[in-house]
């Protein structure tokens, strides 16, 4: 877990998780980024990844957006300064990217959305901006300089016609310059300008997903004529029994944001382990041309990186959510069963191996590879 420094993880979750950002100096020790700024465009070379180059300052007004895959040409007209590349979902395909996310469990995850990794040259930037999502900003690779701010946080004060979301009026309230290992938090709603103070700057954004309610709504087919554009906020992460639990208090949560007591029981489960559209697809490559491998006895094995999972008790028994889906798990211990969607793998022996013959017959395993 990430070292918070001068406070504790309750006092995080407590008086800033959703409400406030912070600085936490040193929150890896040692942290340098797992990619090189030359690995990091080779992987925006390849199809499987959406990548973006942006180009622009907010002393020149003047930005422009290009979307991958890239070639070498493509960084051969790259100016000397000023440019960022964006590469989303990282933690999918490289080992060391998927195995941060452990420092951040803290936060269940169910909530995660993905690690995308930047780099900068001196003066990059994407512009000043706000979310709705949470996030966290792990610097891998030289300095950043972050300027923070609460104020004008609205749809209204973004430049119109413009290729990126970039605020129109941004007052910095604090300033921080951030070095590998250091991290910046910041909350749904507050926007933030990141700034590359070196040549060769990378940061990795550990991001979690916002759930609307209109998405919601949408999704559940209610008839309603209302809009509701208020986004779900989570409970109070203390007592939470494992990272892909989802426990009652987080239903609570859902149905005051959508104001609906009666829910399908297995709705929010289906709703926040769905995969987005491009995961869908490859996921669905998958299943249709790998072939399930074979389980074998005291072999490590991981759930798919594509894959999302979480659990819930629902009427005291136990329900497991894959990508979207419930699962029937059948002849497994509950125990079992719990500690594989918390820990995302399984060492195989004789009172699990069912397990993982379950999972590999749908494509959701992947074999632990050692470390070098």
């Amino acid at each position: 877990m990430i070292h918070f420094g001068d406070i504790s993880k309750e006092e995080f979750l407590k008086e800033y998780w959703q409400k406030k950002p912070l600085f936490i100096k040193n929150a890896i020790p040692g942290f340098i980024s797992p990619l090189s700024p030359d690995e990091l465009a080779g992987l925006s070379c390849e199809d499987e990844f959406e990548s973006r180059i942006v180009k622009g300052s907010v002393l020149k007004n003047m930005w422009t957006l290009e979307y991958g895959p890239f070639n070498d040409n493509s960084f051969k007209n790259t100016p000397n300064n000023e440019w960022t590349l964006l590469v989303q979902g990282v933690d999918k395909h490289i080992q060391e990217i998927y195995e941060l996310i452990d420092e951040f469990d803290f936060i269940p995850r169910w909530r995660f959305d993905d690690v995308m990794v930047s780099f900068a040259s001196l003066g990059g930037s994407v512009g000043p901006h706000y979310d709705h999502y949470d996030v966290f900003l792990l610097q891998g690779h030289g300095k950043r300089e972050w300027q923070i701010s609460s104020i004008d946080c609205n749809p209204n004060n973004y430049v119109p016609n413009s290729p990126l979301r970039i605020m129109k009026s941004f007052e910095k309230e604090t300033t921080w310059v951030a070095e590998p290992g250091d991290i910046v938090y910041i909350p749904p709603g507050i926007a933030h300008h990141g700034v590359s103070i070196d040549n060769e700057c990378i940061t990795l954004s550990i991001g979690y997903r916002s759930y609307s309610a209109n998405e919601m709504i949408e999704s559940l087919e209610l008839t309603t004529n209302k809009h509701n554009n208020a986004y779900y906020l989570d409970p109070l992460w203390l007592d939470y029994g494992g990272s892909a639990e989802i426990p009652n208090t987080a239903i609570e949560k859902l149905k005051e944001l959508i104001k609906n007591k009666e829910l399908p029981n297995t709705f929010f489960g289906c709703f926040v382990t769905k995969l987005d559209p491009l995961d869908e697809e490859k996921f669905n490559e998958i299943v249709a041309f790998e072939n399930p491998m074979i389980i074998k006895e005291s072999v490590a094995y991981n759930l798919h990186p594509l894959s999302r999972i979480a659990y819930q008790f629902i009427d005291h028994e136990l329900v497991v959510f894959i990508n979207g889906n419930t699962l029937q798990i059948n002849d497994i211990c509950d125990d079992f069963i719990i500690d594989f969607c918390n820990t995302r793998k399984v060492k195989v022996n004789d009172q699990n191996k069912s397990l993982a013959l379950q999972f590999s017959a749908l494509s959701l395993l992947e074999e632990t590879h050692p470390k070098i």
